[in-house]
């Protein structure tokens, strides 16, 4: 009941409701963060609701602490972002890359005595 509910007012927020249920050992534990979801339903629009959910499910927020969370702060008026910012690789003279390591070794290594 609590999955149907959800999914009246998202597909995401339906998602949400399973991923909660199942990352519990017992279901029934997550039955409180369930009904909070489903209460905040009655304060904000399904289409804030959604994105508040799909922000959830991205970063495996599984509570209704983190849905609240988001709601309050305007969170899900923001777009979600693609990916994460990679970092470009760092040049320094001390620092060596691919190449080095893709060379063949030396024929007659020097012998140290």
């Amino acid at each position: 009941r609590l999955i149907e509910d959800a999914r009246q007012v998202g597909s995401s927020t339906g998602q949400l409701v399973e991923a909660i249920l199942a990352a519990k050992r017992h279901p029934e534990q997550g039955y409180r963060s369930c009904l909070g979801i489903l209460r905040l339903a009655k304060t904000y629009p399904s289409e804030r609701m959604e994105a508040a959910a799909q922000r959830c499910l991205r970063a495996r927020a599984y509570n209704c602490q983190s849905m609240d969370s988001i709601l309050k702060n305007q969170f899900d008026r923001l777009p979600l972002p693609d990916d994460p910012p990679t970092r470009s690789a760092v040049e320094h003279d001390n620092i060596r890359g691919a190449g080095y390591f893709d060379s063949p070794p030396e024929i007659d290594p020097p012998v140290v005595q």
